[in-house]
């Protein structure tokens, strides 16, 4: 397969992807666009195909308006299937594709998970309640698609199993039903997660994980898998030093052509369900930073146990701004840090993000 670079969408960067920075993007693709419904504050959705071959593929993004890096990913695998690549010549031939880039662009102007109407879109599937989930349901019926990708974003404090391997992506074959059983069309989904897994593996090895699959109907992915459709949840998650998620993008990227390839070639039965099984579940193990003795000599102050500490995505602007808060004080034994230290003075908060921050807070807490 080319390199990513050759393919990323230079238009859009960063954590912050509205309906505005995607315009550029829309006017790009070659196929009309085509009105499914609109968001509850009026704006416009739309979808898009892409090839005429026998396999259709639903995917949409940004479901959450705050996890825009699969939308990111969507344009740069647009660009890779406009382009004269063999693979991507053959993925047309074999596949139709019908895109929805970002299902609710009210929660993504405010970087909000929900819509305007303060609703989980992906709890609405039962109850269809918000115009947004209604779009998509109603393309889902007329489509009537052989696979779906749901594309999503996970926060930084998961780990890919009981270590300190951060899930850089996870996925997921949802359940159909409470017993979790396999049924031939969560098999296939399965089958497809180990082919993208196969290939990751020699790019992020043991940075894959498995996302809990306890089963809600109220979730679009469930309530699709149980209408029989094979459906992959896919979450962009943290790749060392990538808060601006455009490593993990790549890395989507790589999967959603994996699997495109997968699927037009005819290979899923090439892979087995226990490979799936192999992959290691998400765990919350991580903080983004992890403070351990943390000591204020100079100001007498001391806290005697760690301090895990997360950022809070805040937007700022259109400029989305990673504020730090403690998250847990304890011996945090088994739990890692993005960024870890070991300190016994202030001189001792050597790490990237803002010192004097970090250190306001823990007088704030001492206080």
């Amino acid at each position: 397969m080319q390199e990513h670079s050759l393919y990323k969408e230079k238009s859009i960067k960063g954590r912050y992807i509205n309906a505005d920075s995607i315009q550029g993007c829309f006017e790009k693709v070659r196929s009309p666009l085509i009105p499914i419904g609109n968001s509850v504050k009026g704006i416009a959705l739309h979808a898009f195909t892409l090839g005429k071959g026998p396999k259709k593929i639903l995917m949409w993004s940004q479901m959450h308006g705050n996890e825009s890096t699969t939308t990111k990913a969507v344009w740069d695998m647009v660009n890779f299937l406009e382009s004269e690549d063999k693979m991507a010549v053959e993925i047309l031939q074999k596949c139709t594709l019908m895109v929805v880039p970002m299902l609710n662009p009210d929660g993504a102007a405010a970087y909000t998970r929900e819509n305007n109407n303060e609703i989980d879109l992906n709890r609405d599937a039962k109850n269809l309640s918000q115009p947004e989930s209604i779009a998509l349901r109603q393309l889902f019926d007329a489509f009537q698609p052989d696979f779906c990708f749901n594309l999503h974003d996970q926060r930084t404090l998961f780990s890919a199993g009981q270590n300190n391997r951060p899930a850089t992506v996870s996925f997921l074959s949802p359940a159909s039903k409470p017993e979790r059983d396999i049924t031939p069309n969560r098999e296939m989904a399965m089958k497809l997660i180990v082919a993208m897994n196969r290939r990751l593996q020699n790019i992020i090895p043991g940075q894959v994980g498995r996302y809990d699959d306890g089963f809600n109907d109220n979730c679009v992915g469930d309530t699709f898998q149980m209408l029989g459709v094979p459906t992959v949840l896919f979450e962009a998650g943290h790749f060392p030093n990538d808060y601006e998620r455009e490593k993990t993008r790549e890395f989507i990227f790589i999967s959603l052509v994996e699997a495109l390839l997968t699927i037009a070639k005819e290979e899923i039965e090439m892979f087995k369900t226990d490979d799936y099984f192999s992959i290691p579940n998400n765990y919350k193990l991580f903080f983004d930073v992890l403070v351990k003795n943390p000591k204020l000599v100079n100001d007498a102050f001391a806290i005697e146990q760690s301090v895990g500490i997360r950022f809070k995505e805040v937007l700022d602007g259109k400029t989305i701004v990673f504020r730090p808060e403690i998250a847990e004080i304890g011996v945090l034994e088994g739990f890692y840090g993005h960024q870890t230290i070991e300190c016994i003075d202030t001189k001792d908060f050597g790490f990237s993000f803002e010192r004097q921050e970090i250190l306001d807070l823990l007088r704030e807490f001492k206080n």
